[in-house]
């Protein structure tokens, strides 16, 4: 048997950290196996389902990497196929039609709720002849009796009584399917094998295996993973900060770092915290899933972020970068070769927006120096190694970091100081006061061009500093 696994968005809006972890785990789930990974949109909320949040989900499945083998499918395109099911099930007496009024339920829920009860459909029209011309819903006739058992392949066995599930809602009035009617239909069409989905839909499961069972359908096996919390112990939500997928690419970090977290984030293997796709291919286990919930710690995703600009392959960060020098209206073929920037600069950044920021200064000037540097630095003492290493580097016939670094210990040696009494001023003047490399490494990168008019201006302001 071919394993399949589906993940079925609503498009109400962004892909969130808690359904890309979903996607993840069914998409690893699907390769471990040599299986098929299906992409369904549930779009049949029409008042609240956006074409822009459709091209979101699709864009943070793109960006993430998680191709997906079938799809997507839209719930919207399906109508037929769902009415012909709600067709089938009154025909065989595992549906009725349902004419009360919103009042009557309304009243009837208060009435429960007054006396403590689980608020549940009565089944007032289970043996009642309803016109079919008239207003009314289509209501899935539940079992009454018995009890569903599901071997959760996560949480383990959990047992729903019969008893305690009303007549759900099939089909609305305006003729349009319920969630819990289109998902079985699609899981069914779709041949999904395992379903895996956030544990707020595990009290779906139940009505959705008593309506397969109606339908005489093979069950697919199921595993809820549970809730990401914030670090206050609140369901994760806007208010801990960004939870959209494409926020975080925004917010400068890397896929595979965003993936790594994800995967961390309820299931575990060993201690290690660091694993390449395909190590996550070969090591996932549903049955390593945690059973509590998770809570997302910004700063661990953070750790991880750095640990990929560090180690990955500097010309795919170098491609992610140049994205966020654009924010900054740099050009990064009108300069140093970014490649390069980066591996000089990657250990100092925690996010590509922050590598984009601290090393603007090799494509253009900057606008302030510093202050707490350009106090300390830039006094009279630095006017004369500033002066003399000009000359030294306008005298160079080329420029490479060897040149330079011989070029700056002649300037040290001629006035007889100390390497940090050109070192510091000179690295003010030339980055402002970024983090940067070795200052042979960085006036390389920056250029001659602009190097010499750097130190030009920095001459400028320590004499208008003195005046």
């Amino acid at each position: 048997m071919t394993i399949k696994t589906r993940f079925a968005p609503s498009p109400t809006g962004y892909l969130h950290v808690g359904g890309a972890r979903t996607a993840l785990f069914s998409w690893l789930h699907a390769r471990k196996h040599g299986g098929r990974f299906v992409l369904r949109i549930e779009d049949t909320d029409l008042e609240r389902s956006t074409a822009e949040s459709v091209n979101a989900i699709l864009e943070g499945m793109t960006w993430l990497g998680l191709e997906y083998d079938e799809g997507p499918f839209y719930q919207t395109h399906r109508f037929d196929r769902y009415e012909e099911i709600v067709q089938q099930l009154l025909a065989d007496g595992h549906a009725y039609r349902c004419n009360c009024s919103r009042e009557r339920l309304e009243e009837l829920r208060e009435g429960q709720m007054q006396r403590k009860e689980k608020p549940r459909y009565d089944a007032r029209c289970r043996e009642h002849y309803v016109d079919p011309d008239e207003p009314h819903v289509i209501r899935f006739r539940n079992p009454t009796e018995g009890e569903v058992v599901v071997n959760d392949l996560v949480r383990g066995r959990v047992v729903f009584n019969n008893a305690e599930l009303d007549d759900l809602i099939i089909k609305r009035t305006d003729g349009s399917p319920t969630y819990n009617l289109s998902v079985v239909v699609d899981d069914l069409d779709m041949g999904i094998t395992q379903v895996i989905r956030g544990d707020d839909h595990l009290n779906n499961t139940p009505r959705q295996i008593n309506i397969l069972k109606a339908l005489g359908a093979d069950l697919p096996l199921y595993a809820h993973v549970p809730m990401i919390l914030g670090d206050d112990g609140a369901r994760l939500s806007k208010r801990h900060g960004a939870v959209s997928v494409m926020q975080y690419r925004e917010q400068g970090l890397l896929p595979e770092a965003l993936l790594n977290y994800l995967v961390r984030l309820g299931w575990s293997h060993g201690d290690q915290e660091i694993f390449s796709l395909d190590e996550m291919i070969e090591l996932f286990d549903l049955s390593n899933v945690n059973k509590a919930p998770s809570s997302f710690n910004t700063e661990k995703l953070l750790w991880i972020n750095q640990h990929y600009i560090k180690h990955a392959d500097p010309a795919r960060v170098a491609h992610l970068l140049s994205v966020h020098m654009g924010d900054l209206e740099i050009d990064p073929a009108l300069g140093p070769d970014l490649v390069e920037v980066v591996k000089v600069q990657r250990e100092r950044a925690k996010t590509l927006v922050e590598l984009a920021e601290i090393s603007a200064f090799y494509y253009k000037d900057f606008d302030l120096y510093d202050e707490k540097a350009m106090k300390k630095v830039f006094t009279e003492s630095a006017v004369a190694p500033l002066e003399r290493t000009r000359t030294a580097l306008t005298a160079l016939d080329e420029w490479h970091p060897q040149a330079l670094k011989r070029a700056f210990d002649e300037v040290v040696a001629e006035l007889e100081i100390g390497f940090g009494k050109l070192g510091m001023p000179l690295r003010l003047a030339i980055t402002g006061g970024s983090p940067s490399p070795e200052l042979d490494m960085t006036l390389y990168l920056v250029g001659r061009e602009a190097s010499l008019r750097r130190i030009d201006r920095a001459l400028q302001t320590i004499r208008r500093l003195g005046a």
